[in-house]
């Protein structure tokens, strides 16, 4: 019988989060800091005993985190240590994977944007249909592919672009979905772990209660608190042009956009859906 592989040394972690923190330290200026320049300095950046001051830890605590010592810090002192070194967001993920903390996950506010290179990547995806989905599962943009198979998302204002909204308080697109009692309760279940980063944001909330009024399901499982982790599977499509179509569905973060994602339908060899989603584009294929 093999032997296991062995274990990562702790100690190589231990000491690459102490080289991380000594380089980010040496390169921020005390007057970047808020900090007086006060007389000549022998070394570039803050002194160990001013990176203590602003993060309000224990300054021997933190010269043995840049020694590597065998001393574990917490999420709020690695929090704390990257806002006095003034971390931008890839920074922090950085440290906290180091520290070996899960790292707070942000939460988006604001209007949603798809960037133009998100844009293009997913018009370029002519056979598989695809979407992005804003943080309320709101549907930002879309490809033609995504267009015919679903429906005319640019003709749906408010709620109705919503994927919950469609799963649960849009007969049309219920008829779409063969196995809508299995895929709506898994998604209400994801939808309900992607929304806890929101807990009390008056936009999940009106949508929440404009389904519990107009869905009978979603008022009957929503209490039970059920969640799931985002997950791939298959889909069965009944297209009321084309018949019936299988496509398995796949959803990528986007890792600079917290809360959105892409989600790409490939179509699969059951039923000729490949073809029948071909036949689909066919039209806007000679129109362009």
């Amino acid at each position: 019988m093999p032997s296991p592989p062995p274990l990562p040394d702790p100690g190589v972690r231990r000491h690459e989060l102490g080289g991380f923190l000594r380089s980010r330290r040496e390169r921020l200026s005390p007057e970047a800091a808020g900090l007086p320049a006060g007389f000549r300095r022998r070394t570039p950046g803050l002194r160990r005993e001013e990176v203590a001051q602003l993060a309000g830890i224990g300054a021997t605590w933190y010269t043995w985190l840049e020694q590597g010592r065998d001393v574990s810090p917490s999420a709020e002192a690695l929090t704390a240590l990257a806002d006095a070194l003034q971390l931008d967001p890839a920074e922090r993920r950085h440290l906290f994977l180091l520290g070996n903390r899960p790292a707070p996950q942000s939460r988006a506010m604001g209007p949603e944007q798809v960037d133009a290179p998100l844009l293009r990547m997913l018009e370029s995806l002519r056979g598989q249909p695809a979407y992005v989905l804003g943080r309320r599962w709101d549907v930002l943009a879309w490809n033609r592919a995504a267009q015919v198979l679903f429906g005319d998302y640019g003709r749906l204002q408010g709620d109705a672009r919503n994927v919950m909204h469609q799963v649960f308080a849009d007969p049309a697109h219920r008829s779409l979905l063969l196995d809508w009692d299995r895929l709506a309760p898994a998604a209400l279940a994801m939808f309900r772990a992607d929304s806890a980063r929101y807990v009390g944001d008056p936009d999940f909330a009106r949508l929440i209660d404009a389904l519990t009024q107009a869905s009978p399901e979603f008022r009957q499982w929503w209490p039970r608190h059920e969640v799931l982790r985002p997950l791939d599977g298959h889909k069965r499509i009944q297209h009321p042009l084309a018949g019936r179509m299988t496509f398995e569905y796949t959803g990528l973060e986007i890792t600079d956009r917290p809360g959105m994602k892409l989600v790409v339908y490939t179509p699969l060899d059951e039923g000729g859906t490949a073809q029948k989603l071909l036949e689909l584009l066919r039209p806007a294929m000679r129109a362009a």
